[in-house]
């Protein structure tokens, strides 16, 4: 390990001031942490803002937060709707607390005013927020469906033609489809979303949309039309997860409501009922496993439009609503992030062609074409080619288990209208995870690389991290963690975008750090907390997999699957310094912890997964699955004293489990734990399980492990959380640096170097017989919070949470010139960069206002808000 020798050089550099005169600015305001959201649903808004400053030190003394109903009142200075008056308090988040009660359908606009500890103030722009349904009886529409039973392959499509009367000021539509809905106001598409509404358990709770469409509706004739998809809510296929036997399944259901606004305060209401007419069209078939079938020889042109001729539809059926919750959906959307061409093609005689995209991604192709009427084009999609250059489905399509003629895994089949010109076709209701794309035709055709554009398709976070250093390595592996992280996020947080596109709870709580450091993923983890809340049975179970039908319910995932109850919504704790999930929770967890009780042998759990797929050495599952039951409880004391609860039993019970564990699988005189793999040895540290004084002991012998082991890793899902971790906390960091950059199997390096993968793989090897593992999993991705954390150095602090203090460790690794690193927290931008520069490290760091931090260089320094560079020399 590099030894710093003499002190920093240079401490501080204080920043330049705008015209010599102190400023501190609110730079950003959110309200229920998304810009200017339209179509909120809770009575009590979140309101957040970020502050800069071209001064050190800025600590914010008090805030003020005024609302109204129009923009010109706060312009006077007047707030009709809630003025909180000045409030000293150094927060940056709060919750709506006026006596007006808010309503919906309606706009506020709102602003912030903060006083820094120098007295010095800012105002912020004014932002607005719009609501949309605060109680089911705000709903005029409602739910409609075709008289077709759930088997029935074509999909639905409903219209209704409707006037409109005066000058618009506004127009809004509410909607929601189960599974998805794809809408059309005057012949145009509504939005830019895709696979709306975010997948959720659709007998417990459904999601709705709201959509700005005042540029799409005029005044006179107009038409509102939809077409509906199977999603997970009608799944007319089988797989092993049981999804066509699930207790919600039903044919597609439509809701829908268009308010319009004119200019003289007028309303129109064009909602869903029995007298929208239906009919289905060119979606034959699809499903979310095998894919769209569009035969564009059955569209009726013109039926997104007024004055079409739907005299032969049908009127549509009233149904009732799936489930007894209707929420707003505020999470970001799904959407087309990127457009990528094919880097190359190769022809099979004049009717097969395999284009390569270049790298894996989750989503669906856009294929634009010309022919005869007729003519049928089969795109199927994999991540492997055969050593003829054909398509290899064989790693992805093993949990499919088609039962209908002509069914195939990942395979859209678009058939030409024949018009004479270019048709184009984009699925719509499925996404698929591929980098190759096998196009066949049933006549010959002369394809090129133009033809085919894949369409990245995932939840559209924010992106909060940066990372990239001197290593080329490193930075590939960073890379594929991200783009594998990005493929599997279609509303919940995946474990592959392909053969099984589940909610596996133990992959989503693994990559909880690399998921929030590189990415904004509040609203969405917030979401998916509420779709554990609906997951449980009434006994305290929760599944495997969430959403779940039926399916992983029981004692086989078990505890370490399960603690992504308590480990996600304290990650957001940590990271947001949010409650909000906590308090949602908090009977679940409480209901689950009652579950488990009876379950103990002799006070340990016995049951459940370990360290999933590991390289070879395997670690007691007892040991594991215990460990995270004493984690559970550890957790919930914190979250009790959070919510102004007794903690008291819940510690007490995790001191009985910490006893219980280190009495049965700790040798206190060699330091092993269990059968001292290094999973075994890793995990006990980073639970802080370890009795005091015995920590470096038990690192000895994790060193051992590994070193023993040439440096090579061998373990799994839960190792590679924490091995490279610990390694590092207890001083070993250039070991944990060799074997993170290994090239050789097993090893990350092997995936992205040696292999050439573009994203994570689901095992360390993949049998080259069967190929049975997908190659775009994220769970062995915390390597990549590994580099923010140990590289660059930027960590939070659980005691001051939402980075309210920063702490800033980089690691000066030999083998690195430099290292740069960034991340966009609540607070505003922390950065750590640092390179070699003659001899020795220039380190330089950024914090944001409103926060302080611990700097860890040749010394520690307590800093706050502002840049410092430091020069050390070093050997």
């Amino acid at each position: 390990m590099t030894k710093l020798l003499l002190a920093v050089l240079l401490f501080f550099i204080a920043p330049l001031t705008a015209n010599g005169k102190e400023q501190v600015k609110i730079i950003k305001t959110q309200c229920e942490y998304t810009d200017s959201p339209v179509g909120i649903d809770t009575s009590h808004p979140r309101f957040t803002w970020m502050l800069g400053s071209n001064v050190t030190n800025t600590i914010q003394k008090a805030w003020q937060i005024r609302i109204a109903s129009r923009p010109e009142l706060l312009s006077e200075g007047k707030a009709d709707v809630w003025d909180s008056g000045k409030v000293i308090d150094k927060t940056t988040r709060i919750e709506y607390k006026g006596t007006n009660p808010l309503q919906p359908h309606t706009c506020y606009y709102w602003q912030v005013t903060i006083w820094d500890e120098n007295n010095h103030t800012d105002t912020s722009a004014i932002n607005r927020f719009e609501t949309a349904k605060l109680q089911p009886t705000d709903w005029k529409a409602i739910w409609i469906t075709d008289r077709h039973d759930k088997e029935y392959e074509p999909a639905p499509l409903f219209r209704k033609e409707f006037d409109l009367t005066g000058k618009i000021s506004s127009a809004r539509a509410y909607v929601s489809g189960t599974g998805y809905y794809e809408l059309f106001i005057n012949g145009k598409r509504v939005g830019e979303n895709y696979l709306d509404p975010g997948y959720t358990h659709f007998d417990k709770r459904i999601l709705y949309v709201t959509h700005d469409v005042t540029a799409l509706v005029n005044r006179g004739a107009n038409a509102i039309a939809a077409v509906l998809g199977n999603g997970f809510y009608n799944c007319q296929s089988r797989a092993v997860w049981d999804f066509e036997k699930a207790r919600w399944r039903e044919r597609p259901r439509l809701l829908c409501e268009l308010r319009v606004t004119y200019a003289d305060g007028r309303t129109d209401v064009i909602a869903t009922d029995e007298h929208w007419k239906t009919n289905t069209g060119a979606y034959t078939y699809n499903n979310i496993y095998s894919g769209d079938k569009y035969d564009a020889r059955l569209e009726e042109p013109g039926w997104t439009t007024a004055r079409f001729n739907d005299a032969q539809w049908m009127p549509a059926r009233k149904t009732g609503q799936p489930a007894p919750l209707l929420v707003a959906q505020q999470m970001p959307a799904i959407r087309i992030t990127e457009e990528i061409k094919p880097v190359s093609m190769k022809s099979f005689g004049d009717s097969i062609y395999v284009f390569d995209m270049g790298h894996n991604i989750s989503g669906v192709c856009r294929l634009e074409v010309k022919g005869e009427s007729g003519t049928t084009f089969t795109l199927r999609h994999g991540e492997l080619l055969k050593e003829n250059g054909r398509l290899e489905p064989g790693n992805i399509d093993v949990y499919y288990k088609p039962v209908k003629p002509g069914e195939t895994f990942q395979t859209d089949v678009f058939i030409l209208r024949g018009t004479g010109k270019k048709e184009s076709f984009t699925p719509q209701f499925s996404y698929h995870g591929f980098r190759y794309v096998e196009v066949s035709c049933n006549r010959p055709v002369k394809l090129g690389t133009g033809d085919l554009t894949g369409l990245f398709l995932h939840t559209d976070v924010p992106q909060a991290g940066e990372f990239c250093c001197s290593n080329p390595l490193l930075n590939k592996i960073w890379a594929a963690t991200n783009l594998s992280y990005l493929c599997n996020l279609h509303s919940i947080p995946t474990d592959c975008p392909q053969r099984e596109k589940n909610g596996w709870t133990a992959d989503a709580h693994v990559a909880i750090d690399l998921a929030l450091l590189n990415f904004d993923g509040l609203t969405l983890y917030e979401k998916w907390m509420n779709d554990f809340i609906d997951n449980q049975l009434s006994d305290g179970k929760i599944s495997g997999i969430v959403p779940s039908a039926s399916w992983g319910y029981g004692e086989w995932p078990g505890p370490v699957w399960d603690a992504a109850l308590f480990i996600i919504p304290n990650a957001l704790y940590n990271y947001y310094g949010e409650t909000r999930t906590i308090e949602r929770l908090y009977p679940t967890l409480l209901r689950y912890l009652d579950y488990l009780k009876p379950l103990e042998k002799e006070g340990f759990l016995t049951f459940g997964l370990g360290d999933w797929v590991t390289y070879e050495a395997q670690t007691p599952n007892e040991y594991t699955s215990t460990l995270y039951y004493y984690q559970d409880y550890k957790t919930m004391a914190r979250f009790a004293k959070l919510l102004g609860k007794d903690s008291t039993p819940y510690q007490q019970k995790a001191e009985q489990l910490k006893q219980l564990i280190n009495e049965k699988y700790f040798n206190t005189e060699t330091g092993v734990y269990a059968n001292g793999t290094q999973t075994a040895q890793a995990i006990a540290l980073y639970m802080d399980i370890v009795p005091a004084g015995k920590e470096q002991l038990v690192a000895e012998q994790l060193h051992k492990a590994v070193t023993g082991n040439n440096y090579f890793l061998n373990f799994g899902l839960l190792g590679s959380k924490t091995v490279p971790a610990m390694l590092t906390k207890f001083g070993y960091v250039e070991d944990a640096y060799k074997m993170i950059t290994k090239t050789e199997a097993p090893s990350w390096g092997y995936w992205v170097e040696t292999k050439g993968y573009t994203t994570l793989a689901e095992t360390w090897l993949l049998s080259p017989e069967f190929h049975d593992a997908s190659l775009n999993h994220v769970f062995m991705g915390d390597v990549s919070a590994w580099m923010y954390n140990t590289l660059a150095g930027i960590n939070l602090d659980a005691e001051h949470p939402g980075f309210g203090h920063i702490i800033i460790r980089p690691h000066f690794i030999d083998q690195l010139d430099w290292v740069s690193g960034s991340y966009q927290s609540v607070r505003g931008l922390i950065r750590s960069e640092w390179k070699r520069e003659n001899g020795r490290i220039k380190l330089t760091v950024t914090i944001p206002a409103n926060t302080t931090a611990t700097i860890h260089a040749d010394k520690v320094y307590t800093v706050g808000s502002g840049t410092y560079h430091y020069m050390i020399k070093c050997d």
